[in-house]
């Protein structure tokens, strides 16, 4: 998208999707609030499928057109590295603005949930394979999952239906309008930044190893900026639920979904070896953290519900840090 364009343009580019970003993440929090209170459900519902779901409108994408053009292994490499930076440094920098409280289910459901995609991925992939029959396994998994979580998913006291009771002053129409038209704005001010980002990156970094490098920063961490742009959103009006359910919605999106799309369209028989080596167990290290430093955090007053606070999301934010820099000197390397 928009190969072609001068630096200033580039330059332009980045301000103008920057502050589109934050200003359409912080109306969709409010819109995605909102929905959740009329429709009766919990935020972390509403964050984990539209939210969730939304935000990994760019992943989808990539993935789509990656099985289209027989590059299934570019497509698993993106769900993967997206995943890691959904969990690590999203979640990283979201405790580090407002402490995250973490419920119940997270603990006993959610988190045991993504852990075990890891491990039904890396069963399917461990024969360096992924066949039409295992990627329609994924898509089989994700359409029995998901109806059933949110079913289950109810909150934990009358007081939780009761808190951010503002939010409903919104009409359903509104919300829905306000939830809609933002979720769009992300999607392509994220476009727009990652372009500009892209051709600027490109000015800087020509020549031997550009490209790569510009594809395992800008470009991978450019397809999380929906992601990042709508937790960082809610963290700041304490929206713990629509934080951790647009982590949890968006990784077993990934997981699923877009790679069960990319390998139905075009299966693939090989793909970089890292992707068992390095980015599945980086993926399950970074997700059992989840209920790791919860456990490890406060309890909240009054409720079952754990806190991860700020060295819990400093913890996240190193874990990220490390895994960036082995990725790029195995890359490079390579």
């Amino acid at each position: 998208m928009f190969d072609n364009i001068s630096i200033w343009t580039a330059v332009f580019f980045v301000v103008v999707g920057l502050a589109v970003l934050a200003w359409s993440s912080d109306k969709f929090v409010l819109g995605a609030a909102a929905l959740a209170k009329w429709l009766g459900v919990t935020p972390f519902v509403v964050g984990m499928v539209i939210v969730g779901f939304g935000t990994s409108a760019p992943e989808l994408l990539v993935s789509t057109f990656s099985g289209l053009s027989g590059h299934t292994d570019l497509s698993l490499g993106n769900a993967y590295g997206s995943c890691v930076f959904n969990v690590a440094a999203i979640l990283g920098i979201a405790a580090l603005i407002n402490p995250l409280e973490v419920k119940k289910s997270i603990l006993t459901i959610a988190s045991p949930l993504l852990l075990a995609i890891v491990a039904i991925a890396f069963f399917l992939l461990k024969d360096g394979v992924l066949s039409r029959i295992d990627s329609l396994i994924l898509l089989a998994i994700f359409a029995l999952v998901m109806p059933l979580y949110c079913k289950f998913d109810k909150p934990e006291s009358d007081s939780e239906c009761d808190e951010n009771k503002s939010e409903k002053r919104l009409s359903l129409g509104r919300a829905i309008f306000w939830t809609l038209f933002s979720l769009a704005a992300m999607v392509v001010s994220s476009q727009i930044l990652v372009s500009g980002s892209v051709k600027i990156a490109s000015f800087f970094f020509s020549g031997k190893n550009g490209d790569l490098i510009i594809g395992l920063t800008v470009v991978a961490i450019g397809t999380s900026l929906p992601e990042l742009a709508s937790a960082i959103a809610a963290s700041r009006r304490n929206q713990s639920e629509l934080v951790l359910g647009n982590i949890v919605g968006s990784n077993i999106f990934n997981m699923l979904a877009v790679i069960g799309i990319a390998g139905a369209i075009s299966p693939t028989a090989s793909y970089s070896r890292f992707v068992l080596l390095r980015d599945l167990p980086a993926l399950a290290i970074v997700t059992a953290l989840i209920p790791f430093l919860a456990l490890a955090g406060k309890k909240k007053e009054n409720s079952s519900s754990r806190i991860i606070g700020k060295s819990g999301g400093a913890i996240f934010i190193m874990s990220f840090a490390i895994y960036l820099v082995l990725m790029l000197i195995q890359e490079v390397s390579k």
